[in-house]
């Protein structure tokens, strides 16, 4: 029964920790675009894939 006088304080801290890393995250705008990086994987690029002609 005594744990709980450590767990329920230590609890308490930690939801405080997480709520504020993703207060904080959301406030960077880290979670603006979720899709935008998987959809530009997919997407082809000629040109930055062109190597230039050797010179003879």
């Amino acid at each position: 029964m005594e744990i709980l006088y450590l767990l329920i304080p230590l609890s308490v801290v930690l939801v405080l920790l997480i709520a504020g890393l993703f207060w904080w995250t959301i406030q960077n705008g880290q979670l603006d675009d979720l899709e935008g990086p998987a959809h530009r994987i997919i997407m082809d690029d000629d040109k930055a894939q062109s190597e230039p002609e050797e010179e003879k």
